[in-house]
């Protein structure tokens, strides 16, 4: 998430076609190749990470609301809740996984940067290196954000049938916005991921409703 796709890339680069079998070291133009990719802004990537965070939370929590709602409909505390715990456990759970995964990357990164400082002679800025804690932090808090939208709209609806149309029509339109805004930030077509994203989250609510709904306990 936080990682720089071209540092990776140099990193590799480095570790499996540019060392020089007869001194074991990279080679001078690679070092310069290393320098020059290693520079690129990321602020890109950081936000369309963050909308891809967002949306997760989105049509994770949505879904479980949905089936936890089908299970039980005359309980709209219980879907209430689910969502409270989905938003919690999910964001703790990407934060985690955030972490450990920028954390491998940037061993990677430093090994990378320690064969080209070996080869130069020289120490190499590290600012631009992935900062694990702050890849956690914006990954649990992109979730968050997603996760949000369906539980506030949900909580001020008192009637089942009500809460279920408000929360699968606003998560599918907030859905359709962060697939345009995520493939624009890519450099692709918008329309299309944007109804892809929100065709997507309709298949997820529809599976885990219809088959929570073969569990349910109370009726209408």
């Amino acid at each position: 998430m936080a990682t720089s796709n071209n540092t990776k890339l140099a990193v590799q680069e480095l570790s499996h076609r540019t060392i020089v079998p007869e001194t074991g070291k990279p080679c001078p133009a690679c070092v310069a190749g290393y320098d020059a990719m290693s520079t690129s802004p990321q602020h890109g990537q950081w936000l369309r990470a963050a909308v891809l965070g967002a949306s997760d939370g989105l049509v994770s929590t949505a879904a479980l609301m949905l089936g936890i709602g089908a299970a039980r409909p005359a309980d709209p505390r219980a879907a209430l809740l689910s969502g409270v715990a989905g938003l919690v456990a999910g964001a703790c759970s990407m934060a985690i996984g955030e972490y450990v995964s920028v954390h491998a990357q940037l061993d990677v990164e430093l090994a990378g940067l320690k064969q080209v400082e070996e080869a130069r002679g020289s120490s190499m800025d590290r600012a631009g290196l992935p900062s694990p804690s702050q890849a956690a932090a914006a990954s649990a808090m992109s979730f968050a954000v997603g996760a949000a939208i369906p539980l506030l709209v949900a909580w001020f609806v008192a009637s089942y049938k009500v809460r279920v149309v408000v929360v699968v029509v606003t998560a599918t339109l907030t859905l359709a916005v962060f697939g345009t805004l995520g493939a624009v930030k890519g450099q692709a077509p918008g329309g299309r991921a944007g109804l892809r994203a929100a065709m997507g989250g309709l298949v997820a609510m529809g599976i885990t409703y219809g088959l929570m709904k073969l569990f349910r306990t109370h009726s209408v």
